[in-house]
C-alpha cells in the first residue's frame, strides 16, 4: 500500500481507542517498526497527536475524536484552504472549548461573528465542515471551514 493509505489505515486502527504496540501496527500494516514511527510523525505534523505509552506493555493510543476519511474519497476531492482552522477546531473539540468565528455568508457578501460550540469535524460534500451549536441562532449548525475568515478559541468551556 502507499504511504497515504498506510497512514489512513493506521488512523483507522487507532481511532478505535485501543492501544496498539509498534509491533502490532507494523504487522497489520505490513511495514517495518521504523515506518510506523515515521507514520506517527507524519500524523502529528497534520495536527493529530498520538499518545505514546512507554514500557513493555506500551504502545500508541489516540485520545482524540476524529473521523477518518473513508477510502472512496480521493485526496484531490477534499478541499481545505487553511489547515490552521482545521487544527484549531480539532483542538477546541478535544478540549470542549467555545470558539469565536467570523463567518462568510454563502455569497461572501457579508460576514457574521458567531460564538460556536464545536462538536465534530465532518465532510460536507467535498469540503471540511464543523458541526457546532451556534449561540447566535440557538441551534446546531454546520459551518464550512473554507468560509471561516477568523477563528479564536475562547477560554469558555461547554458540556
Amino acid at each position: 500500500m502507499s504511504k497515504v493509505s498506510n497512514v489512513l489505515t493506521m488512523l483507522e486502527y487507532l481511532s478505535s481507542g485501543k492501544k496498539y504496540s509498534i509491533g502490532e501496527l507494523s504487522n497489520l500494516l505490513e511495514v517495518t517498526p521504523r515506518m510506523v514511527r515515521v507514520y506517527k510523525d507524519e500524523i502529528e505534523k497534520a495536527g493529530i497527536y498520538i499518545d505514546t505509552i512507554k514500557g513493555p506493555y506500551g504502545g500508541y493510543v489516540l485520545n482524540q475524536n476524529i473521523n477518518v476519511p473513508k477510502r472512496f474519497i480521493t485526496p484531490n476531492a477534499i478541499k481545505l484552504d487553511d489547515k490552521k482552522v482545521f487544527n484549531l477546531l480539532n483542538k477546541a473539540i478535544k478540549e470542549k472549548r467555545k470558539c469565536l468565528i467570523d463567518y462568510y455568508a454563502k455569497d461572501r457578501s457579508k460576514i457574521t461573528t458567531r460564538t460556536i460550540q464545536p462538536y465534530d469535524l465532518i465532510l460536507l460534500g467535498n469540503e471540511w465542515g464543523v458541526a457546532s451549536y451556534c449561540e447566535l441562532k440557538k441551534e446546531i449548525r454546520h459551518f464550512y471551514l473554507n468560509r471561516i475568515k477568523r477563528i479564536q478559541i475562547l477560554n469558555n468551556f461547554y458540556n
